[in-house]
């Protein structure tokens, strides 16, 4: 018989496993769930206020999982420390720490590859390999605030992987993370970052969450996303516009878009007057991102002075924009590209 993944189980989940498999009293789901998620035990024997008979049960029975650092980069230039996870079944993920004045912020991976296809992202070269558990996207944070000794203050989920192709398992992840009894991170301090699957956009918005939605547009024509995006053939532009104005009906939190911006391609003055011309009447904020360069990929980051045109032009047009600021370039901070590099190169040794 396979074992239960205890850390991945929302409390009610966990107390109706606890109460029904295990047939044991319903208070002890509360002390289990806090052991896992706020003592952060490794093994069920540390769990010292459960008899013997009890973590026996429990060893039988379940497991926890736990995230181990493979690689640690940390930047010369600033604050930022990009980690490489090593999951249970030896697939790897990266997670970013950025130091920011309100606080420490972390970004996290939700898949292991991804199969959306953007033409300028590392991500997704190689395509889905597989969706994360729950547990490992809390183990992502568990294992980020050990490195760092102190608590996260905001968290994205904009690393590896669309975060809306693994749905339930960030809903369950999300519930876990922002529960009193759990880790307790209140979701108005998590953003979500989507290339545009609409229908779970949709499906989110009912939910009321509170979380900010971050929309990975990179182009403000069909034609243009088309070539760089491959989802804006299923879901496009127009549909896109319609879930983000009923998320923000809906829930009430102002949208972020994201703006690669990628030279040659969608970096023009027209490029700039037709997002304009789309996201007006919004209200919404625009990050805009020089695009990190993909050897694979071939795209080239704008010269600094066509980024800072591109974003003059946008706020002469009325439109909330401003250029991300840059952590971690001497450290491949760019989602992707750690994971790819300890690909090739198995036996680097961690640091």
């Amino acid at each position: 018989m396979s074992k239960t993944n205890l850390t991945s189980m929302t409390l009610p989940a966990l107390t109706e496993w606890v109460t029904g498999t295990l047939g044991e009293p319903k208070f002890r789901a509360g002390q289990i769930y806090r052991w896992v998620h706020q003592k952060r035990v490794g093994s069920f024997g540390e769990m010292t206020n459960l008899s013997a008979a009890l973590r026996k049960k429990l060893e039988d029975a379940a497991f926890l999982t736990t995230l181990t650092t493979r690689r640690r980069l940390e930047s010369r230039l600033d604050e930022t420390v990009k980690l490489l996870l090593e999951l249970p079944d030896r697939n790897c993920v990266e997670a970013v720490l950025m130091r920011y004045e309100h606080g420490l912020s972390l970004c996290i991976s939700t898949q292991v590859g991804c199969r959306m296809g953007c033409k300028f992202c590392a991500s997704t070269l190689g395509g889905l390999v597989r969706s994360l558990t729950p547990a490992e996207m809390l183990g992502e944070v568990y294992e980020a605030e050990r490195q760092a000794g102190e608590p996260i203050s905001s968290l994205v989920l904009m690393g590896i992987g669309e975060p809306l192709d693994n749905y339930q398992n960030v809903l369950d992840f999300l519930t876990i993370l922002s529960s009193p009894e759990g880790r307790n991170l209140s979701l108005r301090h998590v953003s979500l970052s989507t290339c545009g699957l609409c229908d779970r956009i949709d499906a989110l918005a009912e939910l009321g969450l509170g979380l900010t939605l971050s929309i990975s547009l990179h182009a403000a024509d069909d034609e243009t996303r088309n070539s760089i995006m491959p989802v804006n053939r299923q879901y496009n532009i127009a549909r896109l516009m319609a879930s983000c104005k009923n998320y923000f009906a809906k829930t009430g939190r102002r949208i972020s878009y994201e703006y690669a911006l990628i030279a040659g391609v969608n970096d023009s003055p027209a490029h700039a007057e037709a997002l304009s011309a789309l996201l007006g009447g919004q209200n919404c904020h625009v990050n805009l991102i020089p695009v990190n360069p993909v050897a694979e990929r071939g795209t080239k980051r704008p010269e600094k002075s066509a980024v800072q045109r591109f974003a003059a032009r946008l706020g002469a047009l009325g439109l909330n924009a401003t250029v991300r600021r840059e952590l971690g370039s001497d450290i491949a901070a760019a989602c992707g590209q750690l994971r790819r590099a300890e690909a090739d190169n198995p036996d680097i040794t961690a640091r």
